[in-house]
């Protein structure tokens, strides 16, 4: 499979320089975050450790777009997933231009001195910034990080805004020369496909995500919940663009007890409204549940596309016609999706994901496609003759004429004698003839019937 990592959305666009912040966690990193990019993007919560893997936002300073990273927090005392946290932090910081290190003026830690000394080697573009400082009273503390050897300490309150100018103008003074720096774009088609990878925890969204983009975008762990913001990636593929959104994994909403996870549910499933397809990814051998239905009817009725990915494949047992026989268990327990195709894959052994990709433009294409109102027409005439409609009390049900109003979402508009009591079995034929007639068997197609 040929796949290619991309870093911004912009495919003309030169190199972008990137600006992280770091720090302990509660020091205040997403909120600096959300400000500068001007979006609630990252999610704050006085929890410690809310942010878990690296978020990304471009900002716009002086006619420059900037991107910036949210970290996780620095944190001494590790569990496992604190472990994997501060790796994934420490990489992005290793990979930055600069990097902005927040502290508290609150009080300075031993994870904030161990932090600090660790940074040593970056020297060269770190910009120590101490959050809090909500008033001009406070500002007389800032001397007291002088002591720490850095030339100049910016004050700043990211939730009021005191000293936020000053810091971006210096932001933008120590990143500007680096935009000069042409990077070779890879000639793709100007628009963008989105996608956004769904579904319950642990099924591998994130193994996934990282397998499309190349790099550690996500962090992967076998503890559900792991990924908590939306977690955005670039990639191509035969000479498209896509954008691919790793979503926290949806549980049932009476499971949902915290509120950071509440919030984390509800960017994932507003995810769907950003996204051209949706990934809705099963894990194989666990099969389904009622909240992979719950999740299938929201993308249905958004209008979007979708692909049932069974992943871990590779686990289930190598009998003939397993494929099918999953398939047709899926399409049984799934009706609203009997049209949505089905891709079975390993993301942790990279299998299938070709066909995976191929499915994703054909279905994308399938969604813009259009027919013009004569064309329609003159199937439906086709149609009726074939198949006449059923017969009420009052006479024959007819559909007089039909257009389709629009494309992404697929929308057909039916003008019919009566609406009230339309047949559902007529509708289904008229639904499937325009799903053969017109190349359209695998996304969501909507039909409104009007007297």
């Amino acid at each position: 499979m040929s796949v290619s990592n991309t870093s911004n959305n912009n495919h003309t666009a030169g190199r972008k320089p990137v600006v992280a912040i770091a720090g302990r966690p509660n020091v205040g990193k997403s909120t600096l975050f959300n400000r500068i990019i001007r979006s609630r993007k990252a999610i704050t919560d006085p929890t410690p450790g809310v942010t878990r893997d690296p978020v990304e936002g471009i900002a716009e300073i002086n006619g420059l777009e900037i991107k910036f990273v949210d970290t996780g927090g620095y944190k001494l005392d590790q569990e496992v997933l604190d472990d994997l946290v501060v790796k994934r932090s420490l990489e992005i910081i290793a990979e930055a231009d600069l990097v902005i290190l927040l502290l508290d003026l609150k009080e300075t830690t031993s994870e904030d001195e161990t932090f600090i000394e660790e940074m040593r080697p970056y020297s060269d573009k770190l910009m120590l910034v101490v959050n809090k400082v909500d008033s001009p009273e406070k500002e007389d503390q800032i001397w007291n990080y002088y002591s720490l050897g850095f030339d100049k300490v910016y004050p700043v309150s990211a939730s009021h805004g005191l000293g936020y100018g000053d810091l971006i103008d210096a932001v933008y003074d120590r990143v500007k020369d680096l935009a000069d720096e042409e990077a070779e774009a890879e000639e793709v088609e100007d628009k963008t496909i989105n996608l956004a990878v769904l579904g319950k925890p642990n099924t591998g969204k994130s193994t996934l995500t990282n397998l499309f983009t190349q790099k550690n975008s996500s962090i992967v762990s076998d503890i559900p919940g792991t990924t908590r913001d939306i977690v955005e990636g670039f990639f191509s593929f035969k000479n498209r663009k896509f954008r691919v959104l790793d979503t926290a994994g949806i549980r049932r909403k009476k499971k949902v007890s915290e509120s950071v996870e509440y919030y984390s549910v509800n960017r994932a499933i507003k995810s769907i409204d950003e996204s051209d397809v949706v990934l809705l990814m099963i894990d194989s051998i666990e099969g389904l549940s009622d909240q992979d239905k719950k999740i299938a009817n929201l993308i249905v009725r958004k209008g979007k596309g979708v692909i049932i990915v069974l992943n871990k494949w590779d686990l289930q047992s190598k009998v003939p016609n397993a494929f099918e026989a999953v398939s047709d268990r899926v399409k049984f327990l799934f009706p609203i999706l009997n049209f949505a195709p089905i891709v079975a894959l390993s993301a942790l052994e990279n299998e299938g994901m070709e066909e995976l990709l191929d499915t994703v433009l054909k279905v994308k294409h399938q969604l813009g496609k259009r027919v013009d109102t004569s064309t329609l027409n003159s199937h439906l005439k086709d149609w009726v003759e074939e198949t006449e409609a059923p017969r009420s009390k009052k006479g024959r049900y007819k559909i007089k004429y039909m257009s389709q109003v629009s494309a992404e979402p697929i929308k057909f508009l039916m003008f019919v004698n009566t609406r009230k009591g339309f047949p559902e079995s007529y509708q289904r034929y008229i639904l499937n003839m325009i799903r053969q007639d017109f190349g359209l068997p695998s996304v969501p197609i909507n039909m409104e019937f009007r007297d």
